[in-house]
């Protein structure tokens, strides 16, 4: 697969925001690691990996978590992983240019996590099969979250944009997820998570969804979220004529205004989750 380009700067825009579903997954994630601190859980987990760990400011949380723990961070954008190096710790905490597809540990890991990453992998689902199975130590936990907002209304703006008479030709193929760094639609529904975790042999599955209303500010702040993520693989395939580039921004920021009205306290963008863990019930 063909990733979206990434532009660390634009990502952080909204970095309060983005960083509450971290904050979220790994809170219950430490939970599920301690509550078998005397089982055959790893208390204080030896080995961390981060699929897909974008900047590394949220991937350096959990060498602060877990201080003695090798903690890496892994992605396929260089500019991300030449943001996140800043942050190395060497032997506490690295960062590496990698693809989640192709990552193979050269041993069982304690905790494998990724944070709003795996919806640009379609394979995704088998993924997180193999690595319950056969990537993470005897009790060591898997957690992952997903945004899931196929059908929200920024996508459906964006998809409506592209396949307009002006931009078809052009962008027809990245709406429909067949263009090259194109979205796509593998993000499944929570209990299809449960399902494909409890097959690969996890225990203690912990499944759920949450819609978060970020309230965020400024002149079109949805534009400027999407243009962050969901709006990249369009950008990506208009990139050589800067000129296109702002008029299918301009025609995404007016259907996303009307979509999204400001109200006198900001805009409300809702956005959806789905979060999921589990722990590895059998030797990997």
């Amino acid at each position: 697969m063909t990733s979206p380009s990434w532009d660390p700067r634009q990502y952080l825009r909204f970095e309060s925001e983005r960083a509450r579903p971290w904050h979220d997954l790994t809170a219950r994630l430490s939970a599920m690691v301690g509550a078998h601190a005397h089982g055959p859980g790893n208390p204080t987990p030896a080995t961390v990996v981060d699929l897909g760990c974008g900047p590394g400011h949220l991937t350096a949380t959990l060498s602060d978590r877990w201080p003695d723990a090798q903690v890496l961070g892994i992605d396929s954008s260089p500019a991300m992983i030449e943001t996140a190096v800043a942050l190395a710790r060497p032997g506490h905490l690295d960062f590496q240019l990698g693809e989640i597809e192709s990552w193979r540990p050269p041993r069982p890991v304690d905790v494998v996590i990724s944070n709003a990453a795996l919806q640009w992998v379609p394979t995704h689902l088998e993924l997180l099969r193999s690595w319950l199975d056969n990537a993470l130590t005897p009790g060591g936990v898997l957690a992952m979250q997903v945004p899931a907002n196929r059908d929200a209304d920024a996508s459906q703006v964006m998809r409506r944009v592209a396949n307009s008479p002006r931009w078809a030709g052009r962008l027809a193929a990245v709406s429909r997820g067949s263009g090259p760094g194109a979205s796509n639609s593998s993000v499944r529904e929570p209990v299809e998570y449960a399902d494909a975790l409890g097959a690969a042999g996890g225990v203690d599955i912990d499944v759920w969804e949450t819609i978060y209303l970020h309230v965020l500010d400024g002149e079109d702040p949805v534009l400027q979220w999407f243009a962050g993520t969901g709006l990249r693989p369009y950008l990506d395939a208009l990139r050589d004529d800067p000129e296109a580039t702002a008029e299918f921004r301009a025609d995404v920021a007016a259907g996303l205004r009307e979509a999204y009205p400001r109200r006198a306290y900001g805009t409300v963008l809702p956005f959806r989750r789905i979060f999921a863990l589990a722990r590895a019930g059998k030797s990997a």
